[in-house]
């Protein structure tokens, strides 16, 4: 078994009088594809949020790689490997897709480097082209790279996304609904280019889904939440046999 990477015990999160994490502990070892599911309202998109350091749990701990980080802000968790994409793919409009991935590999870059000010180069150094290059090649971004971003489909927008996201070189990558809205061609296009950027990157995959294909496509270990308590955690085929999830979430063939 693989060293854990990430390890958040006993998460409680409320929002004014609901409680939306209770008591919710995971273990999510180096190298697995671990995928959270459950019913709309289930705390997923929170769990996601508390880990990535958007909000701050009420009381629990995060640790990554063995280092507490309960209390470090969101940015700083990027520091130490965390990337994360969104449902609603979060890039820049007016910059063509292209001109996207050279803003992230020069911030990777400027972080690592502790220099953030000042501005961001007209032409960018070699090593930075060679670099988006390539991304562009391991996404298929190639027909639509010189494309303003704003106009790129909704498959090609989750590329792009992630493909700035691996700019940053993370350890750990939390794709929350990676595959919301694609069609189904998009939506198999999109789990081998997850599965296959994952190996090729070496990379820890923590990730929400509905898409049931989806999920049983790219998971290693399977977590259910329901009222924001998990109901059952382990390797799918176990958990997709087990009675209570079968009752809640997914359901009796």
């Amino acid at each position: 078994m693989s060293a854990e990477f990430l390890k958040a015990t006993s998460l409680y999160k409320s929002y004014g009088p609901v409680k939306v994490l209770k008591d919710v502990t995971m273990h999510i070892a180096a190298g697995e594809a671990h995928v959270v599911i459950g019913p709309n309202g289930a705390g997923k998109t929170t769990l996601f949020k508390c880990l990535s350091g958007e909000s701050k749990v009420d009381q629990g701990t995060i640790e990554l790689a063995g280092s507490n980080v309960t209390g470090m802000p969101g940015w700083k968790r990027v520091h130490r490997g965390v990337g994360r994409s969104f449902q609603v793919a979060k890039i820049f409009g007016d910059m063509t897709a292209y001109e996207n991935l050279v803003v992230a590999v020069e911030m990777r870059d400027r972080i690592s480097s502790g220099v953030l000010a000042g501005l961001f180069r007209v032409a960018p150094r070699d090593s930075v082209r060679r670099e988006v290059d390539q991304l562009v090649e391991n996404l298929g971004l190639g027909a639509s790279i010189g494309d303003p971003a704003r106009i790129l489909s909704h498959g090609d927008k989750k590329r792009l996304e992630l493909a700035m996201s691996l700019a940053l070189r993370p350890k750990l990558l939390m794709l929350d609904e990676p595959t919301a809205g694609m069609s189904p061609a998009d939506r198999s296009e999109a789990v081998a280019m997850i599965s296959r950027v994952r190996q090729d990157y070496g990379l820890t995959l923590l990730l929400t889904e509905h898409d049931m294909e989806v999920v049983f496509g790219l998971a290693t270990r399977l977590t259910v939440l329901h009222h924001g308590e998990i109901i059952a955690s382990g390797e799918p085929a176990a958990v997709r046999t087990d009675p209570k999830v079968r009752e809640v979430y997914l359901g009796h063939a």
